[in-house]
């Protein structure tokens, strides 16, 4: 008995597995036709926009992107560069978007006296914009209560 189920076990896996490299073979990779175990060539550099306006949001929660490059930003355990512009102490003089009070809540909402540490980690979640062609055709429409329009 436990060597039949064994043997089913082994043939749907073994089928499964044919079936898999089968659906492989038309599946196109973003790296073009350059194997896993080789190198792509690097993507073309884009360019970001100067500081500018905070950029408008698609989706309810989402957090606000990064109207600026972040290239050569520290973020660590020992010092984060956004924080130079953007913490409730510098942001009027930098003329930045201030942090938002839900970051310096633990999970429970109980109000700490400095940022959460699992808000701390700034790219983790806010991500710089540039003008650039998306890599696969979507239909994404923006939620229009949040555009205004």
């Amino acid at each position: 008995m436990m060597m039949k189920k064994l043997s089913i076990i082994i043939v749907l896996l073994v089928s499964a597995g044919i079936s898999m490299h089968a659906m492989s073979e038309n599946i196109t990779s973003l790296r073009g036709l350059t194997e896993l175990d080789q190198a792509s060539k690097a993507p073309e550099s884009k360019q970001y926009a100067k500081d500018g306006a905070p950029i408008a949001r698609d989706y309810v929660q989402q957090p606000p992107l990064i109207p600026h490059q972040i290239m050569n930003y520290t973020i660590n355990r020992k010092s984060n560069k956004c924080l130079t512009c953007h913490s409730w102490k510098n942001y009027r003089e930098k003329g930045a978007t201030k942090i938002s009070q839900t970051h310096f809540e633990d999970r429970d909402a109980n109000v700490l006296a400095n940022i959460s540490a699992r808000r701390y980690f700034c790219t983790q979640c806010h991500v710089p914009q540039v003008d650039a062609q998306p890599l696969v055709e979507n239909k994404f429409q923006p939620v229009t209560a949040i555009t205004g329009q």
